[in-house]
């Protein structure tokens, strides 16, 4: 059962019956329902729901340090007179298998600078990405799958 539109609802709900509409009620309705949901988690059968949404909240967070990161060092590449870069396209093994999971990945990808997703194999177990400085394009394998791609898959399943 997927509790995050059942928790919108609860939200709803819980603003109805307090005839306010305002955002901090919503959210505290939102909290409330979430609080409901944890509460019977074992009668519905999903035991999950908070803990997929912190796993999801640090994948973001994540991303947001990649791309920090990323964008300092094609900063630093950009204005270097001589652009000391060695681009290359690697093929990627993927260990997510998932439609949502590989589109996830290859978006993440793209967003942070300097790299960029280009195809994805028909059996969809490689992707294929460019980067503009791959010195070592093993460490680059390594990050991707000690970062997105195990933040991804501790998300998801």
């Amino acid at each position: 059962m997927v509790l995050f539109p059942v928790n919108v609802l609860l939200a709803l709900a819980w603003a109805s019956i307090t005839g306010s509409f305002t955002l901090p009620n919503l959210l505290f309705g939102f909290v409330l329902g979430a609080i409901a949901l944890w509460l019977i988690r074992e009668q519905i059968g999903t035991r999950g729901y908070i803990g997929r949404s912190l796993r999801v909240i640090n994948l973001f967070f994540l991303f947001i340090y990649e791309l920090v990161m990323s964008a300092l060092k094609v900063t630093w590449i950009v204005l270097q007179p001589k652009m000391p870069i060695s681009p290359g396209l690697i093929a990627y093994p993927l260990r997510v298998n998932r439609d949502f999971e590989i589109t996830l990945l290859a978006n993440l990808i793209t967003l942070t600078p300097g790299t960029l997703s280009v195809d994805v194999s028909e059996d969809r177990r490689t992707l294929y990405i460019h980067a503009i400085d791959v010195p070592d394009p093993d460490q680059l394998k390594r990050d991707i799958a000690q970062g997105f791609e195990r933040k991804i898959l501790e998300a998801f399943r």
